[in-house]
């Protein structure tokens, strides 16, 4: 039987990829986005026009930390599942504007538990953390969901642990059945324009020089998008019996420069690197280990990164071409 699955962020990079799998497989998606101007409202713009050509997606344009915008635009919406997506993301932009932070990402949090708190027929209520939460660590092996996650390193992780936080007291509270994903630098088509993969391609094409932050000490476990997808239609679709955490990642971390060189090698040219020292806010090194997601799930991520950064520029390609 297909779920009713109100979708927040719909408009967003893992929300548009995320709608439009569980369309897909048949399910009925009510989407929301504020389409805010952290980036470019054309490409959002874009992802819906594609996800408005099914017959069971409709969208509402709304700021879910705006108190009750939720009830007042879905009072007569049949939901049965929320996927939580909507957020501030980036972590240097925290620095910047640190209230835009707060409200989207607690605030607004806060605002989607009380409308699943009054909404008797949510059976499920999953949401978007971050692996930001596990600030600055040695990594000699995977972060695991039960480690200590107490030293934020920015801004941006403190909000996604504090949503984290505000779950399980709605679940104790109230008894919402909640997941929390922790997402490892999730990469792709339709991707976001900040994130370094998207400024690679972009000034490699263009000819201009390409600036990396503390290259040596650097690693990241880049995610491919489909291989979050793929396994996101079994999450929602179970309930948890409390609030899990799960983390969601490829489980093989790559150096700053492996992603040079799969941009440089898609791309067809070769970089020319400015090298500068580690920003404020800026963890050295993201590694998930998901074998709690493996054994719940079966999550089994497949995409390494060459493919995944070929399978992005093919497509970055094509947008810019249109």
């Amino acid at each position: 039987m297909g779920m009713d699955v109100l979708l927040t962020g719909a408009a967003g990079f893992i929300g548009f990829h995320a709608a439009r799998r569980l369309l897909d497989e048949g399910h009925t998606v009510i989407g929301v986005d504020n389409l805010n101007a952290y980036y470019s409202a054309s490409l959002k713009l874009a992802r819906l026009a594609r996800l408005r050509k099914y017959e069971s997606f409709t969208f509402h344009s709304l700021d879910i930390s705006q108190k009750s915008a939720l009830d007042t635009a879905l009072e007569d919406s049949r939901i049965t599942h929320i996927l939580h997506l909507a957020a501030q993301a980036g972590v240097r932009y925290s620095l910047e504007n640190p209230h835009s932070y707060i409200q989207s990402n607690v605030v607004g949090h806060l605002n989607v538990l009380e409308f699943a708190r009054h909404r008797k027929a949510i059976e499920h209520l999953v949401y978007a953390s971050s692996s930001s939460v596990y600030g600055e660590r040695a990594a000699v092996k995977g972060f695991t969901e039960t480690d200590r996650v107490r030293q934020p390193a920015s801004l941006y992780a403190a909000t996604k642990l504090s949503g984290e936080l505000l779950s399980e007291s709605y679940a104790r509270l109230y008894d919402i059945p909640q997941t929390g994903l922790r997402f490892f630098t999730v990469y792709g088509p339709w991707g976001r324009p900040d994130m370094a993969y998207w400024i690679f391609t972009q000034k490699i094409l263009s000819g201009d020089p390409i600036t990396l932050f503390a290259p040596n000490l650097m690693q990241r476990d880049f995610t491919f998008i489909d291989d979050i997808v793929d396994v996101l239609p079994k999450i929602i679709s179970q309930p948890a019996s409390h609030h899990d955490i799960y983390n969601l990642g490829n489980s093989a971390p790559n150096k700053l420069h492996d992603l040079v060189t799969a941009v440089e090698m898609a791309c067809g040219g070769k970089a020319e690197i400015i090298l500068k020292p580690q920003q404020a806010g800026d963890v050295q090194k993201t590694f998930a280990d998901i074998s709690a997601a493996q054994s719940a799930f079966g999550f089994a991520p497949k995409t390494d990164l060459q493919t995944g950064i070929a399978n992005f520029v093919k497509w970055y390609r094509d947008w810019h071409q249109a």
